[in-house]
């Protein structure tokens, strides 16, 4: 199990697979685990493992 933006999730293969299930969104996504930024480019080939804390954040727009 991982947890996800505070809520257990099963855990997955890759960030990448974990971002397009929770969002939809393609831009203006950030990814942390455990309190560490994970850089977009390493999305596809950095694994989660169990017990892992992760925060996915969306950019919004207003003001």
């Amino acid at each position: 199990m991982i947890t996800v933006n505070g809520i257990e999730q099963e855990l997955v293969g890759s960030v990448a697979e974990l971002v397009a299930a929770v969002t939809r969104e393609q831009r203006g996504v950030a990814v942390a685990i455990n309190g560490e930024v994970v850089p977009r480019g390493e999305w596809g080939t950095c694994p989660l493992a169990d017990g892992d804390t992760v925060e996915i954040l969306t950019a919004a727009q207003g003001g």
